[in-house]
């Protein structure tokens, strides 16, 4: 109980602040977009540039920790495109839209403050790790795939997809961000002081910032219809990731900060960018949306339950 009040409310009430905030009309919806624009697009990148910059590569990535949380990532996205395809015969546009809701865990907005305040901000290191892999992997993954889906039959060239597919990929300001810090970190580029107090200072706005805003946008995701397609998305992403990610951690005999690191970024409801990627596409947008919600509202629960597991 003392992890739930100590670790985890404490991130839960922020984002409740930002939706109570948005609920009573005192952070209106455009206030809520800048705000998420401002965190998503310069704060998170910042964030993530600098902590790759100064991350140690050589002990961060352990290929234990990574084929950990991405054998539990692939294995919810295999439940949510199968379980939307075959048990609710939804479009393949669609299914590929709730499998990536599946997959794509909140492991910035959530997992980062989550370990902090569970195990310290030096637990953090494998969080980085996993998440300057996340996007450009994740987001490649289902746009391929969606893409795939969109165009059979239309004759698209393999080239012109690779294409498609590598635009829409860079294009992502987490991932500019992140390929800064990794040309920084291996170049051994030496930043100017002035420039290392900036980009830290916008740095510490990210996750409150991102926070509050999570809130604000929650508040428009009404949980509407589909209920069994929201239950596996549910379980996919809360139960199914972290377990495969633990049992797959165990036989890698990951160290106790990988182990931890890997399973409660798995542990995260899906991010609101698994709406944003139903939303691109115009497919599966109200099941997403009530997942988003609904997950992000239980993981308070099931969260707990995963820090009591690990060691």
């Amino acid at each position: 109980m003392t992890a739930l009040l100590d670790v985890i409310l404490p991130v839960f009430l922020i984002i409740g602040f930002g939706y109570a905030a948005a609920w009573f009309g005192l952070f209106s919806e455009p206030n809520v977009d800048g705000l998420m624009r401002y965190a998503q697009n310069f704060a998170a990148p910042s964030l993530l540039f600098w902590s790759i910059a100064n991350l140690d590569l050589g002990t961060a990535y352990n290929s234990g920790l990574l084929v950990s949380f991405y054998a539990g990532a692939f294995a919810g996205f295999a439940a949510g495109f199968f379980g939307a395809r075959l048990l609710f015969n939804r479009p393949m546009t669609d299914s590929v839209a709730i499998g990536f809701a599946c997959l794509f865990s909140n492991s910035l907005l959530l997992g980062l403050p989550i370990t902090e305040r569970a195990y310290g901000a030096g637990a953090l290191q494998g969080n980085f790790a996993i998440i300057s892999v996340h996007a450009p992997l994740l987001y490649g993954f289902g746009i391929c795939l969606m893409e795939w889906a969109r165009t059979r039959g239309q004759g698209l060239s393999a080239p012109a997809l690779t294409l498609q597919v590598t635009r829409a990929i860079f294009m992502q300001p987490l991932v500019i961000g992140i390929t800064l810090g990794f040309i920084v970190n291996l170049s051994g580029l030496p930043l100017p002081g002035v420039a290392v107090a900036a980009v830290e200072m916008v740095a510490r706005t990210a996750i409150p910032t991102a926070l509050f805003g999570l809130g604000g946008v929650l508040l428009r995701y009404r949980p509407e219809g589909d209920r069994a397609t929201i239950a596996v998305i549910c379980a996919a992403s809360l139960i199914l990731h972290p377990g495969v990610t633990y049992l797959v951690g165990r036989v890698f005999d990951l160290d106790t900060a990988g182990l931890r690191s890997a399973v409660v970024t798995g542990a995260m409801a899906p991010g609101v960018n698994a709406y944003m990627f139903a939303h691109l596409y115009g497919v599966g947008k109200r099941v997403v949306a009530s997942s988003v919600l609904i997950a992000t509202a239980l993981s308070i629960l099931t969260i707990w339950v995963w820090l009591q597991i690990l060691p």
